[in-house]
């Protein structure tokens, strides 16, 4: 902020800086392409502007005068198939995956449990409890930083009890098909939605979760915060404070055993 704001805004004090001054300093910004950089500049900026209204220096945060102002920064949405007799298909398709048997299984998990792809591809099998019928991932692989419990459903569990077969003497549930040591590449789910026929625009790795984000809600219709919680997003309460990780945890359980019988259904062709 002190190197791309201050020194278009010169030294003045602030309450003489106004909506132009800063908006010249962010125009520079931008000039470079930087749009997101922008954009977090003068968010940055009206928070000094509103310390400084607090504490007598300013009299108001000009900076909300640029709202709109400056270049939308575009938004890359992850490719998805949320349409349920698409998904039905997609399913279908990945039950006739003919390549790694261990890279069927990551696929074939992929839907079940709302994960990202780097969570699916680090999966330990010190991490699967087949007793409690959860996965509790580990907190620094979390995007959040804390601990995650993905409830695991018969289905999940079927084929977690499979692949162990082949893998379970190692570290990963998913590993490296060149070292054991290692876990799968971040290529390997989108390289096998290609081979079955699904473009990058159309279905990637990361998709998993928008259609599961999307049916359950809209299809069968639980609460936007259990979904949210079981997405590994931040859930607040009322008062702002952020939940336990094992919140709602009993209805996530049932959640992801309806999702996955859903799935069971769509792929026989019983779309409501």
């Amino acid at each position: 902020l002190e190197k791309d704001i201050f020194p278009w805004v010169g030294n003045r004090p602030i309450k003489d800086v106004a909506a132009q001054d800063l908006l010249t300093a962010l125009r520079k910004i931008e000039s470079r392409g930087a749009h997101e950089k922008a954009r977090r500049c003068r968010m940055y900026a009206g928070m000094v502007f509103r310390y400084a209204v607090a504490t007598g220096r300013a009299g108001r945060d000009p900076s909300a005068d640029l709202k709109g102002a400056l270049t939308p920064v575009k938004v890359k949405h992850h490719a998805s198939v949320t349409d349920p007799r698409a998904i039905g298909a997609l399913i279908r398709a990945i039950n006739g995956y003919t390549g790694s048997f261990v890279t069927k299984c990551a696929l074939s998990l992929a839907p079940l449990v709302f994960v990202r792809p780097g969570e699916l591809r680090h999966a330990e099998w010190s991490e699967i409890d087949f007793d409690r019928k959860e996965w509790r991932i580990a907190a620094h692989k979390m995007k959040m930083r804390e601990q995650h419990i993905v409830p695991l459903s018969r289905q999940a569990i079927e084929i977690l009890q499979a692949v162990k077969l082949l893998t379970g003497d190692g570290q990963y549930v998913f590993p490296s098909i060149r070292s054991g040591l290692r876990p799968m590449s971040e290529n390997t789910i989108n390289a096998a939605l290609r081979r079955l026929g699904y473009t990058s625009e159309q279905m990637c790795g990361h998709g998993f979760r928008a259609m599961a984000r999307t049916i359950v809600d809209e299809v069968l219709s639980y609460p936007i915060e259990v979904i949210e919680m079981q997405l590994a997003h931040a859930v607040k309460d009322a008062n702002g404070r952020a939940y336990n990780r094992t919140k709602y945890l009993e209805q996530r359980h049932k959640m992801m055993q309806h999702w996955s019988d859903y799935l069971d259904g769509l792929r026989e062709g019983n779309v409501v």
